[in-house]
């Protein structure tokens, strides 16, 4: 019998693999033992592939200095060819690996257990690019087609690739994801990103987090204010993601700067899952 072969993008890490585990199996594989002891977490992003063992897309142009698609066809290849895991590209794989290649999204506890997130619905289209550092969020708002939101509250969110960080955020959701993709200078080509639910003090130091919040709410105008940096993902469990319990819409938003898209939280999490450590 064949083996059925997945090409998974880790997330943070941005390595692109290809192995005939399955998508449980190769969690189980990269990990690094119990969530009550070691720190781990992941995103498991499951690409397109040919019934031939191909990608199905192409990876974004990096300029020739590696050959990404080449390097996952022969990955795919050796694993067909018996071998359980094979690396295609051992780094910064999430910028170069398009959006439009993701054929499934879940998250991974430390300890090897998955979570299948639903598939993915495109939030918004974008189709104005002009940006510039000065622009306020309703002006964002204005240019990408949706709604003055009078009142701002702040929100937190969590970047999950290409770098880690936490901050608080006059934007929503879709007015960070089109800011992130276009902002002059510190533009992301592709963001993942999450919204975490705001009484979070402990995400930083009290004083840091308080303070940030009061300087978005006296000054809506601003767009952003980071608070904390690097191991983000193991920082935040993920039952404190906004949409984990299906109260309002939330879980793993992709962008580019064409567009972003939802993958929202199971209508039921799995009680194995959901009391699993890690």
């Amino acid at each position: 019998m064949q083996r059925e072969l997945h090409l998974l993008l880790v997330v943070p890490h941005g390595i692109v693999t290809a192995t005939s585990l399955g998508i449980e199996g190769y969690a189980r594989h990269r990990s690094p033992g119990s969530g009550k002891h070691f720190s781990g977490r992941t995103v498991f992003v499951d690409l397109a592939i040919t019934a031939d063992d191909q990608p199905d897309f192409r990876f974004l142009d990096e300029g020739n200095w590696r050959d990404a698609y080449g390097d996952s066809v022969a990955a795919l290849r050796a694993v067909r060819s018996g071998k359980r895991t094979k690396t295609g590209v051992s780094n910064n794989g999430f910028s170069c690996t398009p959006v439009g290649a993701y054929r499934g999204c879940c998250l991974v506890k430390t300890g090897g257990r998955t979570l299948q997130m639903e598939s993915s619905e495109t939030v918004i289209s974008f189709s104005n690019h002009d940006c510039d550092e000065g622009m306020s969020p309703e002006h964002i708002a204005k240019v990408i087609g949706r709604p003055s939101s009078g009142h701002r509250t702040p929100r937190l969110y969590m970047a999950l690739c290409p770098i880690q960080l936490i901050m608080l955020s006059n934007l929503t959701p879709e007015e960070y994801a089109w800011y992130a993709t276009h902002r002059p200078g510190k533009i992301f080509r592709q963001v993942m990103f999450t919204e975490l639910r705001s009484d979070q003090p402990n995400v930083a130091a009290q004083n840091r987090f308080e303070n940030a919040r009061r300087e978005l709410l006296e000054k809506p105008a601003k767009k952003t204010k980071t608070i904390a940096f690097e191991d983000c993902i193991n920082n935040v469990p993920f039952g404190e993601w906004v949409g984990y319990k299906r109260e309002t819409p939330g879980g793993i938003y992709t962008a580019d700067r064409n567009g972003v898209s939802l993958w929202q939280f199971p209508a039921a999490i799995p009680v194995t899952w959901d009391r699993s450590e890690g």
